[in-house]
């Protein structure tokens, strides 16, 4: 049996696992030899780098992408990706996860894992940017076909924004220049930075986290910057996460992205947009100090015209104390004139009254002396009374038997009446 099966073994061809490779290696060579670069396509699962190479793994996003879908180890060595890299990031690329590319490089063998492989030599960037335009135009029309694109614009922003709010990545150039801007203004900003990373494949999902929660923090105005990069630097602010976490927010979202010329979809969809980070901490410090400056220049004024009333107060009340102080002085005086110039005529007036006072009462006293009863009794009259004194006019006066008394010149009568009679009888 040993034999037979010895036999049959000497009969077989058989192949060492490094003579099966050299053959699959003999075959790929043929089929795709090196002379002769192969363009692939499919879209990128995962790019990282290594000692200065680039590893990608990339999957063919035809056959769905998904679970067991093909996957082909794309290698580019040091001395080509560094070149290669630098040339994408001028044309504003940079390799992320999700993106479709064109490849053109060489099939590899890796005997040691039995991997076919691919290294990378160039990469189609006219059909990546126009991908990535076509990416970019269809996410702005949707934003517009949803009314998003002038959302953040419609949010109101308070007349003082002191409670700002800021997305960026502390220790950057532009992070500083920001902030830089806000500590010159010498006013009291209140700032809350929500850290997130500005590029790379985990800046789209950290910067639309930081607005978020900002929003949620009650801050009045948010500010997202990123100092200037390449194109590929700044794809993460034409992401459809960072666009549509702005153009939702219910606070006004302010953008300082790149240099002068960049806009990305963010700065389509923000609140204001402004061309560098420093240009937008400019503008957050600027919009309050003009309203300090009003309101100093109406504290101002209203100081001025105080000041000037009070001025004028003073010298009324100057005025009207010196009134108070001369006027009655000057009245007194006067009345004091007024009291001497009548007392002068008071004087001479009273002699007169008196003068003509006592000439009346000598004339009245002449005429009732002419009517004295004593005088009349000398000139032979008499005047008969009752025995009360009362003069007697009529006999209807008097009755019989009745005292009556007759004054003479020299004396006093007292008769009895014995009768009376009217007129001329008996």
């Amino acid at each position: 049996m040993d034999s037979e099966y010895d036999l049959l073994a000497a009969r077989r061809p058989t192949l060492s696992i490094s003579e099966l490779y050299d053959e699959v290696t003999d075959v790929l060579d043929t089929a795709f030899p090196r002379s002769r670069p192969i363009w692939i396509r499919g879209e990128v699962q995962k790019v990282y780098e290594s000692s200065g190479h680039a590893y990608i793994d990339m999957v063919d996003a035809e056959a769905g992408g998904g679970r067991g879908a093909p996957v082909l180890k794309v290698k580019c060595w040091r001395s080509t990706w560094g070149p290669l890299k630098a040339s994408l990031a001028a044309d504003g690329v940079a390799l992320t996860a999700g993106m479709s590319v064109v490849l053109r490089g060489r099939l590899d063998f890796y005997k040691v894992r039995a991997e076919v492989g691919f290294i990378l030599d160039e990469v189609d960037v006219e059909a990546l940017l126009g991908r990535l335009a076509q990416e970019r135009a269809a996410l702005v029309a949707a934003l517009a076909a949803e009314g998003l694109l002038d959302a953040n614009r419609q949010r109101t922003l308070p007349t003082v924004a002191l409670r700002v709010g800021l997305v960026g990545s502390p220790g950057t150039e532009g992070f500083s220049d920001f902030l830089g801007q806000l500590e010159r203004s010498g006013l009291a900003f209140d700032v809350t930075v929500a850290r997130a990373s500005v590029q790379g494949a985990q800046a789209p999902a950290e910067v639309a986290r930081a607005i978020a929660g900002l929003e949620a923090a009650g801050v009045d105005l948010i500010c997202v910057v990123r100092g200037g990069g390449s194109k590929g630097d700044l794809a993460a602010f034409d992401a459809e996460p960072v666009a549509r976490a702005i153009a939702t927010a219910r606070v006004p979202v302010w953008t300082g992205i790149g240099h002068t010329g960049d806009e990305s979809v963010a700065d389509l969809v923000a609140h204001t947009r402004h061309i560098t980070p420093t240009a937008c901490g400019q503008a957050v410090a600027a919009r309050t100090l003009l309203w300090w400056q009003d309101v100093a220049e109406s504290a101002d004024r209203i100081a001025e015209q105080s000041r000037r009333r009070v001025a004028e107060t003073a010298r009324e009340l100057a005025a009207l104390r010196s009134r108070l102080v001369v006027g009655p002085s000057a009245a007194i005086a006067r009345a004091e004139a007024s009291v001497q110039a009548r007392a002068a005529r008071l004087g001479p007036m009273a002699q007169a009254v008196l003068e003509r006072e006592q000439t009346s009462i000598a004339a009245r006293r002449r005429l009732l002396s002419a009517f004295d009863p004593a005088r009349l009794l000398e000139r032979g009259w008499s005047m008969t009374t009752d025995d009360t004194g009362r003069a007697i006019r009529s006999v209807e006066d008097l009755h019989e038997g009745a005292t009556i008394v007759t004054r003479l010149r020299d004396g006093v009568v007292a008769s009895v009446v014995a009768s009376t009679s009217k007129g001329d009888e008996g």
